[in-house]
């Protein structure tokens, strides 16, 4: 079935690209770009992943004088997240962005970002990725996987929806809340009380409104544009992890590409993580408006809820044995400590 929908996205890739974009003369190296190359994104054009996305295809135009063309593809048109990274990795997408919670199940030691609550705002976040030796070992993981990390931008952190006033440990208690398939986020929200219940995204507006669950954890944009603060009574500012944004490539691809063509690639890759930063701040400041105003229908509108310094603390010692748990799959004290900015 994996190979299935594999094929079944390499081929509306060949369809729609052959279809919409017309073949390129070539780049100035000397060696012939034929089409446009193809990014995805399982995301909505609307967000941050989408414009991150953009951004770089713009970037990459700009700085190759237009000899150099990428097509973006957003919201799953050629896969889902799991395929999209199987396609990358077989070399038959180019590019990708996606969050890293998925990633874990092809490169497991990435689970170092499933460490919940490590940082407890976005400069000690970005703090740790602008590292270059940090993150030169991050992009070996991913090497290891047949991918290339080309940079890494966020869409602020992941916060809790439901309709319970969360205001000590005692209140996540029984609370059924719709996580990811990633083991990590689950065994978390089970750490700190709660019954984490995967769930098909499709079907979580309707699991909310109904009580199917009670609950479910996304970043400000993915709560707006799917508009579950119509279902849902309190958005919690729980901030347990950043949601990280992972533009990738092929390695063969990469390595294929003449120098000055890598060059461009990186460097349009460090200009549009950092606009998708911005971008992340700017737009939580205004999904949260749209929240708290019910998108201009007060009878919808949800009330956010920030936690309390101590209440975080208990959440993270709750999870300490996560803690330990990841840092043996990481197996690199290094990598790990730096990410957490703690000394050995």
């Amino acid at each position: 079935m994996k190979k299935l929908k594999r094929f079944t996205a390499v081929l509306s890739v060949i369809l729609l690209t052959a279809a919409s974009i017309p073949i390129m003369t070539g780049c100035g190296s000397g060696s012939g770009q034929e089409y446009a190359w193809v990014l995805a994104t399982a995301s909505p054009e609307d967000t941050v992943t989408g414009l991150y996305a953009i951004k770089f295809a713009e970037e990459v135009d700009r700085l190759s004088g237009g000899e150099m063309k990428i097509q973006v593809y957003h919201n799953s048109t050629l896969g889902g997240d799991t395929e999209l990274l199987e396609s990358v990795q077989c070399g038959d997408i180019p590019f990708l962005v996606q969050n890293t919670a998925p990633e874990v199940s092809y490169l497991p030691r990435l689970c170092l970002f499933d460490l919940p609550c490590a940082f407890d705002n976005l400069d000690q976040l970005h703090e740790v990725l602008d590292d270059e030796t940090f993150m030169t070992k991050v992009n070996e993981i991913y090497e290891e996987g047949g991918v290339r990390l080309l940079a890494m931008a966020d869409q602020n952190f992941r916060v809790m929806t439901g309709n319970v006033r969360i205001e000590s440990l005692n209140d996540f208690k029984g609370i059924k809340i719709r996580t990811m398939e990633n083991n990590y986020h689950m065994q978390f929200w089970s750490a700190i009380g709660a019954n984490p219940t995967p769930m098909a995204f499709a079907e979580l507006y309707v699991g909310l409104e109904q009580h199917t669950v009670d609950a479910q954890e996304n970043p400000y944009e993915v709560i707006v544009s799917n508009k579950f603060y119509e279902v849902q009574n309190y958005v919690v500012e729980t901030n347990h992890l950043p949601h990280l944004l992972a533009l990738v490539t092929g390695n063969d691809f990469y390595n294929s590409l003449e120098p000055e063509q890598q060059a461009i690639i990186d460097e349009a890759a460090d200009i549009a993580k950092e606009y998708a930063r911005e971008q992340a701040v700017e737009r939580s400041e205004s999904r949260i408006q749209e929240i708290v105003s019910g998108g201009g229908d007060p009878s919808k509108a949800a009330e956010i809820v920030t936690i309390s310094d101590d209440l975080r603390a208990q959440m993270r010692e709750k999870s300490s044995g996560l803690y330990e748990q990841i840092r043996k799959v990481v197996d690199d004290d290094d990598l790990f400590y730096t990410y957490i900015r703690e000394e050995k």
